[in-house]
């Protein structure tokens, strides 16, 4: 069967307009993602899911196909990412005539992440769908606790921890592990995509991409940082 990677990208944006065509480092953000799937080997197909014109001819033009233009009702702030897997998979076996081994969604605004991290995201999934698990997904060690040093006001304004235990946690070593949900890299099986609502509802697992790659943009602030560290990771001049 075929492995499709559907890299998401839609014409708007609230916190930075234009963003996913906004060049980074001589190229449109979206190009790193499109050249990332390109370069991984277990990747057969490489489509972008768009509502604008304007991001599709770009990602032609980076090496992506762009088989559909995504409807109306799914590029709004409100439309759930999981609805566009839901659609993307759809359109592209309707479109292809293809059966897919697994969904690879790749954030488009993350480009930090490596064809490694990618691969080994693939194996990851390959090696747990015998065990029922429907998709792997990237995260990494929370910078902050709820067991410790996250806290949530009470009904009379005082600040608590979130989240309690029968003995306090006065060490941050001492509290229960817990991690982001970074938006980088999703490996999903076909049939969990279609017969859920959304990425938890089931049962998947995360591959530690580590807080490095952990960034991806929603601001201007993002860009700079993440510009920056793709620098450092690139080894180029300031």
């Amino acid at each position: 069967m075929t492995a499709l990677c559907v890299i998401s990208a839609r014409g708007g944006s609230r916190g930075l307009p234009g963003k996913n065509i906004r060049p980074m480092l001589g190229k449109p953000l979206i190009a790193w993602s499109i050249e990332q799937a390109l370069a991984t080997p277990e990747i057969d197909r490489v489509v972008v899911s768009t509502d604008s014109e304007a991001i599709a001819a770009v990602a032609r033009g980076a090496g992506a196909e762009t088989p559909f233009i995504r409807p109306q009702e799914l590029a709004t702030p409100e439309a759930g990412k999981f609805d566009v897997f839901k659609h993307a998979l759809q359109a592209c076996e309707a479109h292809y005539r293809e059966e897919y081994e697994f969904y690879l969604d790749l954030d488009c605004t993350n480009p930090l992440r490596d064809v490694n991290d990618i691969s080994a995201c693939v194996g990851q999934f390959r090696k747990r769908r015998k065990d029922g698990v429907g998709g792997v997904f990237t995260v990494c060690a929370a910078r902050k606790n709820p067991y410790f040093n996250l806290l949530e006001a009470d009904d009379s304004g005082a600040l608590r921890v979130s989240k309690r235990l029968s003995d306090t946690i006065v060490r941050r070593q001492d509290a229960p592990s817990v991690f982001e949900h970074v938006a980088s890299i999703y490996v999903l099986a076909p049939d969990y995509i279609r017969g859920v609502s959304n990425l938890l509802e089931g049962h998947t697992e995360g591959y530690d991409i580590g807080c490095e790659k952990s960034l991806d943009v929603d601001s201007d602030f993002d860009f700079l940082l993440v510009e920056f560290l793709m620098k450092r990771k690139l080894k180029l001049s300031a």
